[in-house]
Protein backbone atom coordinates (compact mmCIF):
# COMPACT_ATOMS: atom_id res chain seq x y z
CA UNK A 1 0.00 0.00 0.00
CA UNK A 2 1.49 3.20 -1.22
CA UNK A 3 0.85 6.92 0.58
CA UNK A 4 -0.53 9.21 -1.24
CA UNK A 5 0.50 13.25 -0.60
CA UNK A 6 -1.59 14.73 1.30
CA UNK A 7 -1.56 17.98 -1.35
CA UNK A 8 -2.91 15.27 -3.58
CA UNK A 9 -5.81 14.08 -1.61
CA UNK A 10 -6.86 17.48 -0.86
CA UNK A 11 -6.29 17.99 -4.77
CA UNK A 12 -8.98 15.41 -5.75
CA UNK A 13 -11.58 16.08 -2.35
CA UNK A 14 -11.20 19.67 -2.14
CA UNK A 15 -9.96 21.87 -4.74
CA UNK A 16 -11.28 20.18 -7.61
CA UNK A 17 -15.12 20.74 -6.27
CA UNK A 18 -14.20 24.62 -5.52
CA UNK A 19 -12.73 25.11 -8.91
CA UNK A 20 -15.62 23.18 -10.33
CA UNK A 21 -17.97 25.88 -7.96
CA UNK A 22 -15.80 29.05 -9.13
CA UNK A 23 -15.82 28.49 -12.94
CA UNK A 24 -19.07 26.39 -13.54
CA UNK A 25 -17.52 23.73 -15.22
CA UNK A 26 -19.37 20.60 -15.49
CA UNK A 27 -17.02 17.79 -15.53
CA UNK A 28 -14.12 17.46 -12.95
CA UNK A 29 -11.77 16.61 -15.78
CA UNK A 30 -12.57 20.56 -16.91
CA UNK A 31 -10.39 21.23 -13.39
CA UNK A 32 -7.47 22.24 -13.89
CA UNK A 33 -4.25 20.71 -12.36
CA UNK A 34 -0.74 20.54 -11.98
CA UNK A 35 1.59 18.69 -14.12
CA UNK A 36 4.75 19.53 -13.25
CA UNK A 37 7.23 21.92 -10.96
CA UNK A 38 10.63 22.52 -12.55
CA UNK A 39 13.48 24.09 -10.26
CA UNK A 40 16.58 26.32 -11.67
CA UNK A 41 19.56 27.64 -10.25
CA UNK A 42 22.15 29.91 -12.12
CA UNK A 43 25.74 29.55 -11.00
CA UNK A 44 28.03 31.84 -12.65
CA UNK A 45 30.55 31.37 -10.69
CA UNK A 46 30.92 27.73 -11.60
CA UNK A 47 33.19 29.51 -14.88
CA UNK A 48 36.07 29.68 -12.26
CA UNK A 49 35.24 27.58 -10.02
CA UNK A 50 34.13 23.71 -11.21
CA UNK A 51 32.82 22.78 -7.51
CA UNK A 52 30.63 24.81 -7.45
CA UNK A 53 28.71 22.91 -10.44
CA UNK A 54 29.20 19.99 -7.71
CA UNK A 55 27.64 21.62 -4.65
CA UNK A 56 24.81 23.23 -6.37
CA UNK A 57 24.27 19.69 -7.92
CA UNK A 58 23.84 18.70 -4.19
CA UNK A 59 21.93 21.31 -2.67
CA UNK A 60 19.74 21.25 -5.46
CA UNK A 61 19.22 17.39 -5.23
CA UNK A 62 18.46 17.69 -1.60
CA UNK A 63 15.91 20.11 -2.02
CA UNK A 64 14.21 18.32 -4.88
CA UNK A 65 14.09 14.58 -2.98
CA UNK A 66 15.57 13.49 -6.68
CA UNK A 67 18.72 14.09 -8.22
CA UNK A 68 19.43 17.47 -10.24
CA UNK A 69 21.50 17.97 -13.69
CA UNK A 70 23.70 20.47 -14.13
CA UNK A 71 23.12 22.81 -17.44
CA UNK A 72 25.42 23.90 -20.00
CA UNK A 73 25.85 26.77 -21.57
CA UNK A 74 24.44 26.56 -25.62
CA UNK A 75 27.30 29.10 -27.04
CA UNK A 76 30.85 30.70 -26.42
CA UNK A 77 30.25 34.64 -24.91
CA UNK A 78 33.65 35.83 -24.68
CA UNK A 79 33.05 38.86 -22.29
CA UNK A 80 32.28 36.33 -19.77
CA UNK A 81 35.00 33.95 -20.58
CA UNK A 82 32.53 31.03 -21.16
CA UNK A 83 33.02 28.27 -23.49
CA UNK A 84 30.44 26.24 -25.56
CA UNK A 85 29.32 23.41 -23.16
CA UNK A 86 30.57 24.64 -19.67
CA UNK A 87 28.36 23.55 -16.97
CA UNK A 88 26.55 27.04 -15.57
CA UNK A 89 23.68 25.89 -13.55
CA UNK A 90 21.53 22.89 -12.06
CA UNK A 91 17.86 21.90 -12.65
CA UNK A 92 15.32 19.40 -11.94
CA UNK A 93 11.81 18.65 -13.30
CA UNK A 94 9.77 17.36 -10.01
CA UNK A 95 6.02 15.15 -11.15
CA UNK A 96 3.84 12.77 -9.68
CA UNK A 97 4.26 12.12 -5.73
CA UNK A 98 7.79 14.15 -5.25
CA UNK A 99 5.87 17.01 -6.86
CA UNK A 100 2.83 17.37 -4.69
CA UNK A 101 5.38 16.66 -1.88
CA UNK A 102 8.10 19.44 -2.52
CA UNK A 103 4.86 21.69 -3.04
CA UNK A 104 3.81 20.84 0.41
CA UNK A 105 7.36 21.72 2.01
CA UNK A 106 7.50 24.89 0.11
CA UNK A 107 3.94 26.00 1.24
CA UNK A 108 4.28 25.29 4.61
CA UNK A 109 8.28 25.01 5.69
CA UNK A 110 10.12 27.29 3.40
CA UNK A 111 8.40 30.35 2.29
CA UNK A 112 7.22 31.36 5.92
CA UNK A 113 11.46 31.22 6.35
CA UNK A 114 11.83 34.24 4.38
CA UNK A 115 12.90 37.05 5.77
CA UNK A 116 10.21 39.72 5.89
CA UNK A 117 7.96 37.31 3.75
CA UNK A 118 4.23 39.13 2.82
CA UNK A 119 3.26 36.57 0.25
CA UNK A 120 4.72 35.47 -3.35
CA UNK A 121 3.86 38.30 -6.38
CA UNK A 122 0.90 37.09 -8.22
CA UNK A 123 2.50 38.77 -11.19
CA UNK A 124 4.81 35.81 -12.26
CA UNK A 125 1.87 34.19 -14.33
CA UNK A 126 2.73 33.80 -18.42
CA UNK A 127 -0.90 34.45 -19.84
CA UNK A 128 -1.01 30.45 -21.02
CA UNK A 129 -1.44 29.22 -16.94
CA UNK A 130 1.90 28.63 -15.76
CA UNK A 131 3.73 30.39 -12.61
CA UNK A 132 7.23 30.96 -12.18
CA UNK A 133 8.45 32.38 -9.08
CA UNK A 134 12.25 33.29 -7.81
CA UNK A 135 13.45 33.14 -4.57
CA UNK A 136 16.14 34.97 -3.29
CA UNK A 137 18.45 32.45 -0.92
CA UNK A 138 18.24 29.01 -1.03
CA UNK A 139 19.21 28.72 2.47
CA UNK A 140 15.01 28.92 3.18
CA UNK A 141 14.96 25.14 2.51
CA UNK A 142 15.92 23.42 5.84
CA UNK A 143 17.49 20.34 3.95
CA UNK A 144 20.43 22.73 3.37
CA UNK A 145 22.98 22.53 6.51
CA UNK A 146 24.07 26.58 6.23
CA UNK A 147 27.55 25.38 7.80
CA UNK A 148 28.17 23.27 4.49
CA UNK A 149 26.87 26.21 2.47
CA UNK A 150 29.99 27.58 -0.28
CA UNK A 151 27.37 30.66 -2.00
CA UNK A 152 23.95 31.56 -1.32
CA UNK A 153 22.46 31.14 -4.42
CA UNK A 154 18.58 31.76 -5.35
CA UNK A 155 16.65 29.93 -7.42
CA UNK A 156 13.43 29.80 -10.04
CA UNK A 157 9.77 27.86 -9.14
CA UNK A 158 8.07 27.52 -12.12
CA UNK A 159 4.58 25.57 -12.11
CA UNK A 160 3.26 23.59 -15.26
CA UNK A 161 -0.64 23.67 -14.78
CA UNK A 162 -3.31 22.72 -17.59
CA UNK A 163 -5.26 25.81 -16.71
CA UNK A 164 -6.07 27.89 -20.40
CA UNK A 165 -6.07 31.12 -18.31
CA UNK A 166 -3.90 33.06 -15.53
CA UNK A 167 -7.17 33.66 -14.05
CA UNK A 168 -7.62 29.49 -13.33
CA UNK A 169 -4.02 28.93 -12.46
CA UNK A 170 -4.54 31.35 -9.79
CA UNK A 171 -7.15 30.06 -8.10
CA UNK A 172 -5.56 26.14 -8.24
CA UNK A 173 -2.20 27.60 -7.08
CA UNK A 174 -3.97 29.81 -4.02
CA UNK A 175 -6.25 26.42 -3.18
CA UNK A 176 -3.18 24.78 -2.86
CA UNK A 177 -2.09 27.25 -0.53
CA UNK A 178 0.11 29.40 -2.14
CA UNK A 179 0.41 32.66 0.19
CA UNK A 180 0.07 35.33 -2.67
CA UNK A 181 0.37 38.99 -1.48
CA UNK A 182 -3.12 39.52 -3.39
CA UNK A 183 -5.67 36.83 -2.69
CA UNK A 184 -8.03 37.74 -4.91
CA UNK A 185 -7.45 38.19 -9.00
Amino acid sequence: MSITPRLKDKYTKEIVPALMKEFGYTNPMQAPRLIKISLNQGVGDAITDKKLIDNAVEEMSLVAGQKAVPTKSKKDISNFKLRKGMPIGTRVTLRGTRMYEFLDRLVAVSLPRIRDFKGVNDKGFDGRGNYSLGIPEQIIFPEINIDKLNKINGMDINFVTTANTDREAFALLREFGLPFRNQNK
